[in-house]
């Protein structure tokens, strides 16, 4: 959790969407990928846990699985969380973009800016969620947070056939490239007029921001903050815990 000696940022008023709607396959078969126990705790209470940690957000919204909000709603009222920070539980759509458009039509008035987090990002650490809101108050329509790649990466043609060799035809400077994380940032009129106007080749939020023809800028992201996908993933999550309980002494 953030230090409550840190100055809380002032002017505009922030909120966090939380799209937690999805099944999670790449994990197996249970639970929805963010109700999955990391530590004994739901991903996704880890996750909201994150975005609040931050002395800048007063509302969190998880959107969540269509018939599961009551269920969601019982497991935020179960589990401890800041009281300065609001929490609002609506049920999501088919698809991640509606989820996020619907957790946007449910901020109240006086929001300024909009935090789009992943739930399957848990361990976000508060100062990358103060970095992306801190580039949004100073005038970036959208930000996101990124990390330098630490493989090269191949342009290939796929395959027909899966499992097939593939031919590469392009090796892309990799200086070039960042891997994307979350939280992504928006000003609140700029995303939800993305969410209006965007339809196709959405991969995340801040590529519906980029077809308006707005400038998107990349702070940088960390390396706790990774997607949580497959099995070994839930391995490393843990021993991210195991450390930070080791290093908080707790």
């Amino acid at each position: 959790m953030s230090d409550d000696s840190r100055p809380s940022p002032s002017g505009a008023r922030t909120a966090a969407v939380i799209p937690a709607a999805g099944r999670g396959v790449r994990l197996g078969p249970g639970a929805p990928k963010a109700l999955r126990a990391l530590n004994g705790t739901p991903m996704l209470i880890h996750a909201v846990r994150a975005m609040a940690a931050s002395r800048a957000v007063s509302l969190v919204v998880v959107v969540a699985p269509p018939d599961g909000a009551a269920e969601v709603k019982t497991l935020l009222d179960a589990h401890a969380l800041p009281e300065r920070t609001e929490f609002l539980v609506v049920p999501g759509g088919d698809s991640r973009q509606e989820s996020v458009r619907i957790g946007l039509d449910a901020l109240p008035p006086g929001i300024d800016i909009v935090l789009v987090h992943d739930a399957a990002r848990p361990l976000v650490p508060v100062d990358t969620v103060d970095a992306v809101i801190e580039a949004v108050r100073e005038g970036a329509p959208a930000v996101v947070p990124a990390l330098p790649l630490a493989d090269t990466v191949k342009q290939v043609e796929p395959a027909v056939v899966a499992g097939e060799p593939e031919p590469v035809v392009a090796t892309p400077e990799r200086a070039l490239l960042r891997a994307v994380q979350t939280p992504q940032g928006f000003d609140r009129d700029t995303l939800v007029r993305a969410h209006e106007t965007v339809t196709e080749n959405v991969t995340d939020d801040a590529s519906m921001v980029e077809q308006l023809g707005l400038r998107v800028v990349v702070v940088p992201g960390h390396e706790e903050a990774f997607k949580v996908t497959r099995p070994l993933d839930l391995v490393l999550a843990e021993a991210v815990l195991a450390r930070r309980r080791l290093n908080d002494g707790f």
